[in-house]
């Protein structure tokens, strides 16, 4: 009886469930968007700069905007990591497939060029030896960077392979020597391809001995020594040592805090989750301005519907039907509604988040939990604001309603 009403009354159905379906679909293309994200940053993001067998010691921890001011000033009079850091870390733990020194934010930029090619906004890195190894940079021609280069300071650099594709597009890049920042630098080798991330290139780098580096920026606030384990299960155990060495190279009594980080790709992950979680507290305020306008439309309808069909209210009570018949009969009628505007909405919610998926770099994935939760939204919607109606409707006198016209 519910859905032949709503097929009686398709134009007004739609419009009294409009408020509904707007809300739910915003309410799911938005989650969609969030857990796509979420998921894109762990698979992809975090696991390029910091690989799953990976982690790094820092000067200050990654998320930051969790700390509090008093702690913020500590961090920041915090001793930089030095190259004598990296040293003890790497005598503590020796199993590592690679150690490697990295110069800190903010990472410069600049033009690169050779000849008469120029590319812009290369970002340049300084790194030690063990860099390549860390972060899986494979070599597609020439060598990485050695530790001659380093001590010896030489001008030499390891562009990425859009950096190569871009001044070299007809010959090969090693061995050629490019201006950048008015100095000359030989290219020893090209990186292979690390792809895009949210359309942005992973390859438009360069990188350079850090003792170079140093030469031309100076010694950077946030350096980082970066360790790479053979497997993921030795990272906790090997954390704990280098915990351990930093603390002695740094001559910290027992019960002294740590004036240094070591964190894992699961920081990147979390500094991310922070961000979104912003973004869940706004979202239910949004869709409770929506959901509410939705449910009063809908009981508004619903009392219409109680005025227009007074005198069938009337022929059903004269024919035995109880006052729980009627109240169920228009309490279900919006209770469908609701629940035909929640599954709509969630449709909806759905194809517009692979809409956006599809037409920008922002990635969705919708899930269970927020498809059950919009359609459970729905019906509750549905069950609160159709109580009242479905009374009005059941507490008509039956000989009032009969003589109704």
């Amino acid at each position: 009886m519910a859905l032949a009403q709503i097929r009686a009354n398709k134009l007004r159905s739609f419009f009294t469930l409009l408020g509904i379906i707007v809300s739910v679909a915003f309410l799911v293309a938005v989650i969609a968007i969030i857990q796509g994200m979420n998921a894109y940053v762990q698979e992809n993001i975090a696991d390029a700069m910091i690989g799953a067998n990976t982690f790094m010691v820092r000067r200050a921890p990654v998320n930051v905007g969790r700390v509090s001011d008093e702690e913020m000033d500590r961090v920041n009079r915090r001793p930089k990591i030095t190259p004598r850091d990296a040293e003890a870390v790497a005598a503590a733990i020796p199993e590592a497939q690679a150690v490697a020194f990295q110069s800190g934010w903010p990472t410069p930029r600049a033009d690169m060029i050779w000849r008469n090619q120029r590319i812009a906004d290369v970002v340049l890195f300084g790194v030690s030896e063990g860099f390549q190894i860390v972060q899986d940079y494979r070599i597609e021609s020439g060598r990485p960077l050695s530790d001659l280069d380093v001590s010896g300071r030489r001008a030499v650099l390891v562009v990425g392979h859009d950096v190569a594709d871009a001044l070299f597009p007809n010959v090969t890049a090693v061995g050629k020597t490019v201006r950048v920042l008015g100095e000359q630098f030989e290219i020893v080798g090209v990186n292979a391809s690390k792809g895009k991330v949210l359309g942005q290139s992973f390859d438009t780098y360069a990188l350079m001995p850090t003792t170079r580096f140093e030469m031309l920026f100076g010694r950077r606030g946030t350096t980082t020594v970066s360790v790479k384990m053979a497997r993921a299960e030795a990272v906790a155990p090997a954390m704990a040592r280098a915990e351990e060495a930093m603390r002695v190279a740094r001559k910290l009594r027992p019960g002294e805090e740590n004036d240094f980080a070591i964190e894992t790709s699961a920081a990147l992950v979390d500094f991310w989750k922070t961000l979104t979680r912003l973004l869940f507290a706004i979202i239910p305020a949004v869709v409770a301005i929506g959901v509410v306008v939705g449910g009063i439309v809908i009981m508004n309808i619903m009392l219409m519907s109680v005025t227009e069909r007074t005198h069938e209210i009337g022929v059903r009570k004269a024919v035995g039907a109880r006052r729980r018949d009627i109240e169920r009969q228009f309490l279900w009628e919006a209770i469908v509604l609701a629940t035909l505007g929640g599954i709509i909405g969630v449709m909806s919610g759905w194809l517009f988040a692979l809409a956006i998926a599809a037409a920008s770099p922002l990635p969705a994935r919708v899930t269970a939990w927020s498809v059950v939760l919009s359609v459970a939204l729905g019906a509750g919607v549905g069950i609160i604001f159709g109580v009242y109606p479905a009374r009005r409707a059941a507490q008509l006198d039956p000989i009032t309603a009969l003589r109704a016209e």
